[in-house]
Formats: C-alpha cells, sequence, structure tokens
C-alpha cells in the first residue's frame, strides 16, 4: 500500500497550458505528471491534454498535504461537495475570512490524501481497504483523464477524501493505515473550548484504548490544530479497528461531530 506523502496539487487546465508549464509551475516533471494521471495510451496520447480536464500534480521534493488549486467559477461549497466535506470546515482549515471570495490559483487545502495505485487494486477494494465510499472516490476524481470507474492503471494517483465532520478533519492516522500503542493523532477542529475526545475500538468492539481528551491549541469559531497519543489499555481482538474523534456535547455529554477512522493494528 503506497500512501503518498508528498505534496500534490490538484489542477484544472487552462488554454495554453502544457505539461512542461504545469510542472515547472508546481515543482514537478512532465513525466511525473504523465504517470501519476495516466496521460499515456491506451487513455490518450503522451503529454496531450485538454481544458477542464483534471490533473493530480505530484511535487517531488516538498512534503505536504493535497492542495486544490481554484479555477475560474469555483465556489468553496461546490469544492467540498466534490471531496463530501463541509463548506465550513473547508473555510476553516483555510482561514478564509469570507468563504464567498475565492479567486483562480488560490491554492485552497482539501480532507483528501493520495493513494498509488499498484497491480491487482480495485476500485471496490480500495474502498473497502480505506473505508471510504466508492461513490466518494468516484466523484473526487471526476474529469480526470485517466480515471475510469471500471478500469484503473498502475501508479495512478487516486484521490481519496478523508472522513470529516463539518467541525472535525483529522490528518494523522491517515485511514488504512497500521498503527501501534503511542501512536500520534492529529488533525484540526471547531470545538467549544477546544474540548476533543478520541477512543479506539477493534472489530469486535472491544475498546483498545480508553476514551481519552485532547485539547486543540484554539476554540471555536476557530479550527484549532490538535495532537494526542493514543495508549493501548488492551489488546486487540481482531485485525482492524476504528479510531473515533469526536465532541461531547455541554448539555448532556452525548457524542457530537463523531469521525470514524478504519485503521489495522501492526
Amino acid at each position: 500500500m503506497t500512501i503518498i506523502t508528498k505534496k500534490e496539487f490538484i489542477y484544472t487546465i487552462r488554454k495554453g497550458d502544457t505539461l512542461t508549464s504545469i510542472a515547472k509551475r508546481f515543482g514537478s516533471s512532465g513525466d511525473a505528471i504523465a504517470q501519476a494521471n495516466h496521460l499515456m495510451p491506451p487513455v490518450t496520447d503522451p503529454n496531450l491534454i485538454f481544458p477542464g480536464n483534471v490533473l493530480v500534480v505530484p511535487s517531488l521534493s516538498v512534503s505536504g498535504k493535497a492542495s486544490y488549486v481554484v479555477k475560474s467559477g469555483d465556489t468553496v461549497s461546490g469544492i467540498a461537495l466534490r471531496f463530501s466535506t463541509f463548506t465550513d470546515l473547508v473555510s476553516g482549515i483555510n482561514n478564509l475570512t469570507n468563504p464567498n471570495l475565492i479567486i483562480p490559483d488560490q491554492q485552497l487545502l482539501v480532507p483528501v490524501f493520495i493513494y498509488e495505485i499498484k497491480l491487482g487494486d480495485t476500485l471496490s477494494a480500495i474502498s473497502s481497504r480505506f473505508g471510504i465510499p466508492l461513490s466518494r472516490i468516484i466523484k473526487a476524481n471526476q474529469g480526470r483523464p485517466g480515471f475510469q470507474k471500471d478500469l484503473i492503471w498502475p501508479k495512478f494517483h487516486l484521490i481519496i477524501p478523508l472522513p470529516t465532520s463539518k467541525n472535525i478533519v483529522v490528518w494523522t492516522p491517515l485511514p488504512g493505515t497500521k498503527i501501534a500503542s503511542g501512536q500520534r493523532v492529529k488533525g484540526q477542529a471547531r470545538a467549544f473550548e477546544a474540548a476533543l475526545n478520541h477512543e479506539l475500538r477493534d472489530a469486535n468492539g472491544v475498546i483498545v484504548s480508553n476514551e481519552g481528551f485532547i485539547t486543540a491549541d484554539a476554540g471555536a469559531p476557530v479550527y484549532g490544530n490538535f495532537s494526542s497519543t493514543l495508549p493501548f489499555d488492551r489488546k486487540p481482538t481482531s485485525t482492524t479497528g476504528e479510531l473515533h474523534v469526536f465532541t461531547r456535547s455541554a448539555k448532556d455529554g452525548s457524542i457530537q461531530d463523531l469521525v470514524k477512522i478504519k485503521v489495522l493494528f501492526k
């Protein structure tokens, strides 16, 4: 399983673009872009691109999260819809003072990760492995010339939306990754008094890590950064489980903004 940790850009081709010009702009290479998007037979002639097509552009040197490059006509709500998340969250994690004012070429952090397809993969198997609905994966990759629902190519860089709530995104661990006791949990959240909780269960419902508390570095209405550690209080009884990150109601203690992330146990 290859999850890409280098920063990648989700870019919509404009008239006059070439792979060379796009590569120069984002610190990539024409060959890397062609491979990540399968711009080669039988999909297309080498290096042949068209305005309106969506490309994943891999950075060759910089690590980081994926960014969406705003095109003319985009709205924050439309971008959020594409990646199966919320307008508030996209606005908040990008510190947009006016979510109705975004401009072409602006780079917005989006709650996705990039997976490099390997030989033998299928979209349904990828969906199951990461615990992400297939419909969300298809929606996130729409408009990409090398993407087809029934045929995927090794080394193609697939956009996979992260599970989020309106107020919480978890950046670490990513879905489908192997974790052990002491795993770091990192993300961003808009939470009352900056207070969050996390808990880890295995597939049999056994609580592997008891409910713990996290304090973000800023409280609502800001999306603060949070970081915590997951101790294993019990040994997992299965090979898979779910990390739950959530808030509790100040009124009755009920769980709110629950985000579930599928994980594997080492």
